[in-house]
């Protein structure tokens, strides 16, 4: 049996630094310009100071101190400005969210099953509103209206080969081709859709975790984040992208051929055509129900490490939906005489329907959450366990104010007269026009927790005069003191901004779905006749609406793209963005890529291969989303290296977001287990920290765990410490506080000592990656 050398009960310790949000460099982690890198590779390393690479062959030079290791992964989720362009994925991001938001449950696997069901129907939902969106644009738009259009054709120049007049009746003029050549744009989006999906695959998940036996989580209530195959969902990300991809190439055919099915369906019209017609309509309807069987069929495999591919539906159903778009093409492109261009495009059909059917699954999905919910309550989960539903809410109503911008601003540049074309279809105008009052309740909502920032900021004037009763008052030092701690409570009522915004959209969108369906007509139109009063809100709602809705989606872009230029404009909205890249694509195949597929493995492979070498002991250390990371690695690890960590986090998230809003991952249970299985944990936190706080945990483990609040700023006044005046730090710099050195002291002194002899049976090598926990290939 193979053996190696443990190390003496005083021998080399390891202190692995995992940074936060925004990212840092390994010169700044370590406090040294000179570092090395040890492991990794240009996207996520490991990096040690230069006079610290050697330390293992040195162990007598690293008595009573670690070796400082940095792994940083900032590449992981920050770059050059071209990653904005992931936040036109936003409402992807936001309902794969939701998937991982399902209240804690156990003993109910079938009610798990039917909550993961819903959101990936509601994921597949926002795939066909997203390229609908785009046929919108470049078909119904484009090529139909303002084509077909003589006055808009003249105006745009580029459309003039399409237009029937100006092209003499060219070739390209027919109604059919017209469709046909626009439906390339839909067409490329969905290819460009799939191209990104499975790109950033290689390139972020599909890093192997360390294969090993699975442990039973059932009897312990252990989070599935410690399952072998939690960080590898390379099967149901490619059925998805499959699913989804196919779903996007059936909405373009849908859209090219119905037009010219409706059409041929007219009394007198030809027979072959309309024949065909109906029976490409029953192939796209079954390929549809094809879809709709993958996405419902199975979901993630998370008890083994599964590397199998369903060949049969990743290759062919999308080579299936291809070949029903391009004869969709063909069928459509077909000499029509008497065809012309007038109207609209069904597209109300479309997007009522996609809308009704969003409602109906976030409905059905507050009732399953409820349910679930109701069977362990968790005192602090976000919104008693209906979170999920509600973020897959905003993102549906994101997807639709994505697409209803887009249309807008489309037509709006078409046609800026309004005269000449019909525009974009009834209900995106009547979904623009709820956007007004919905900013008038968030608004309010605003003033209110405004109102209770400022009557707590008061409570904490007179605390933090009670903390700093030795010094010298300074009225401005105080109120800046107890400004930071009151705006720092924030983070607390963001389960009720969630509550109050996603229940305010799905009453206002309902509305808007009543008033296109029933009037057929614009609410400045359908309120003509009303009260001048009535009439006057509602032309003020329609205008507003659509220019907010076009504002805000610049605004988006330049915002986002700021965000990745701008270091301080990252860390702004970096701890969103990072808690919705951190959770693997379960939902929907499109979502920006999971970083934390890559960054849980290599924390997983390099604490289990040093400890294993050196049998030494090791501390974790995390910041921010660093300790997510660092807790998600530790629940990795088997219970024998698990056993031989000390965890110590400091400005963590742990509880405060991801215990609150992912109660069935980091809720108290799994929190309370992780505490129970790494040798000791200390956790560091601030109360003019906005992001971090205290985990929380029941009984005597919470004072095990949690330090009290660390004083901040670190002195009142000038003091022979602090000569010039202490900043107030909040999320940042946990590591300059004299807690810091003391409690990472006392996690070393803590750990259990190596076992005293020189040479031990070393523990059973690790199955193969691409075997199962039983040892066959899974392959």
């Amino acid at each position: 049996m193979r053996t190696v050398e443990r190390v003496s009960a005083d021998g080399t310790a390891l202190e692995l630094l995992v940074h936060g949000v925004g990212g840092t460099t390994p010169e700044e982690m370590l406090g040294d310009p000179r570092t090395v890198r040890i492991t990794g590779d240009d996207t996520a390393a490991v990096f040690r100071r230069t006079e610290d690479a050697d330390a293992e062959a040195r162990p007598e030079d690293y008595q009573g101190k670690p070796v400082p290791e940095a792994y940083v992964w900032c590449n992981l989720t920050s770059g050059n400005g071209t990653r904005a362009l992931w936040l036109l994925l936003l409402p992807f991001m936001v309902v794969n969210l939701a998937h991982w938001m399902r209240p804690t449950a156990r003993g109910r696997k079938r009610t798990v099953r039917l909550y993961g069901l819903l959101v990936r129907l509601a994921g597949l939902s926002l795939t066909v509103l997203l390229v609908a969106a785009a046929c919108e644009v470049a078909l119904d738009l484009a090529a139909w209206q303002c084509a077909g259009t003589p006055a808009c054709a003249e105006r745009h120049s580029w459309l003039g080969f399409l237009s029937p007049d100006m092209s003499d009746g060219g070739w390209w003029s027919r109604p059919g081709r017209r469709l046909a050549l626009a439906a390339l744009v839909p067409l490329a989006l969905t290819g460009l859709l799939w191209y990104l999906s499975h790109r950033t695959w290689s390139a972020y998940e599909s890093q192997l975790p360390m294969s090993r036996t699975a442990e039973p989580d059932q009897e312990t209530g252990r989070t599935a984040l410690g399952r072998p195959g939690f960080w590898y969902g390379r099967r149901l990300v490619a059925r998805l992208r499959a699913a989804h991809t196919s779903a996007g190439l059936l909405t373009v055919a849908a859209a090219v051929g119905s037009a010219a099915a409706r059409f041929d369906r007219r009394p007198g019209g030809p027979a072959v055509l309309d024949t065909l017609g109906r029976l490409l309509s029953v192939a796209l309807v079954a390929a549809a129900v094809g879809v709709v069987w993958v996405v419902c069929r199975r979901g993630r495999s998370e008890k083994r490490l599964d590397q199998e591919l369903d060949e049969h539906v990743v290759r062919r159903l999308p080579l299936a939906s291809l070949l029903l778009l391009v004869l969709a093409l063909v069928y459509a492109g077909w000499d029509r005489p008497g065809w012309e261009s007038t109207g609209r495009l069904p597209g109300d059909t479309t997007f009522g329907a996609v809308a009704f059917l969003q409602g109906l699954l976030v409905i059905v999905l507050a009732v399953v959450a409820h349910l679930l919910h109701r069977t362990h309550p968790d005192p602090r989960a976000a919104m008693r366990g209906l979170g999920g539903p509600a973020v897959a809410m905003l993102a549906c109503a994101l997807g639709g104010l994505m697409s209803g911008g887009v249309s807008q601003r489309v037509a709006d540049w078409l046609d800026g007269t309004g005269t000449s074309i019909d525009g974009p279809p009834v209900l995106l105008t009547w979904q623009a026009s709820v956007i007004p009052p919905l900013l008038v309740v968030l608004l309010l909502l605003c003033g209110g927790l405004g109102w209770r920032t400022w009557l707590l900021r008061r409570t904490e004037l007179g605390a933090v005069e009670t903390e700093y009763d030795e010094e010298p008052k300074d009225p401005g030092r105080t109120r800046r003191i107890a400004s930071t701690r009151a705006l720092a409570t924030l983070t607390d009522r963001g389960p009720l901004f969630v509550a109050v915004g996603s229940a305010t959209t799905l009453l206002l969108g309902a509305g808007a779905l009543v008033g296109a369906l029933t009037t057929d007509e614009t609410p400045g139109e359908a309120a003509r006749h009303a009260h001048a009063f009535v009439q006057g809100a509602a032309d003020t709602a329609q205008a507003l609406g659509s220019w907010l809705i076009g504002l805000g989606f610049i605004l988006f872009v330049t915002w986002g793209r700021r965000a990745y230029k701008d270091p301080s404009a990252r860390r702004t909205i970096g701890i969103l963005w990072d808690v919705g890249t951190f959770w693997p694509r379960a939902a929907h195949p499109f979502a920006p890529p999971c970083y934390a597929e890559r960054a849980v493995p290599d924390l997983t492979w390099r604490m289990a291969t040093w400890t294993r070498a050196t049998g030494g002991r090791l501390v974790l250390s995390g910041h921010s989303q660093g300790s997510v990371l660092a807790a998600a690695a530790a629940w990795q690890l088997a219970p024998s290296v698990r056993k031989r960590v000390a965890l110590l986090t400091y400005g963590s998230p742990l509880e405060r977001l991801y215990g609150r809003w992912f109660p069935a991952h980091f809720g108290p249970t799994a929190l309370s287990s992780l505490h129970d299985e790494v040798d000791c944990w200390r956790n560091l936190h601030r109360r003019t920290d906005p992001i971090g706080g205290p985990v929380r945990l029941s009984g005597d483990c919470g004072p095990a765990v949690d330090r009290e609040a660390l004083a901040d700023p670190l002195a009142y006044g000038r003091t022979p410490e602090h000569p010039l005046p202490a900043p107030i730090l909040g999320h940042s710099d946990y590591q300059a506080d004299p807690a810091f050195a003391e409690e990472r002291e006392r996690l070393l002194s803590r750990l259990r000592s190596a076992v005293p002899a020189q040479r031990l049976m070393a523990e059973p090598p690790d199955p193969d990656p691409g075997q199962d926990s039983s040892g066959r290939s899974s392959a």
